[in-house]
């Protein structure tokens, strides 16, 4: 019982963490978020679940303490891994389909009986 009450007030806070993420901290941590009123209602029950993370991350954005520079788009990564793909994916096509198994060494199905 008691651990259904914890639960149930996790998610009472959770829920107005949501409401106050959807409605104001989203624009203000995103300005691509700032008029993107059709997605918000999607981010509740994920914000539902980790509402202590939210909280964090808004507090540390808030104070200009993040220093990961995760907003910068690494370019040249995706490019190599672009280049990467495109001689993968049809080098692993080749291989499976050179190396897939013959299915004449395989043995025959076996019936099972009901147990006695």
């Amino acid at each position: 019982m008691t651990l259904i009450m914890i639960a149930t007030w996790y998610l009472y806070a959770g829920a107005a963490v949501a409401v106050w993420f959807v409605l104001y901290a989203i624009g203000r941590l995103d300005e691509n978020a700032e008029s993107a009123w059709i997605f918000r209602p999607l981010l509740v029950p994920g914000v539902l679940l980790i509402w202590p993370l939210i909280l964090w991350r808004c507090t540390v954005l808030w104070r200009g303490e993040d220093k990961l520079d995760r907003h910068r788009m690494p370019r040249k990564k995706q490019d190599r891994a672009a280049i990467v793909f495109v001689f993968a994916i049809p080098l692993i096509l080749i291989l499976a389909i050179g190396l897939r198994q013959d299915p004449s060494d395989l043995a025959g199905p076996i019936q099972l009986e009901a147990p006695k």
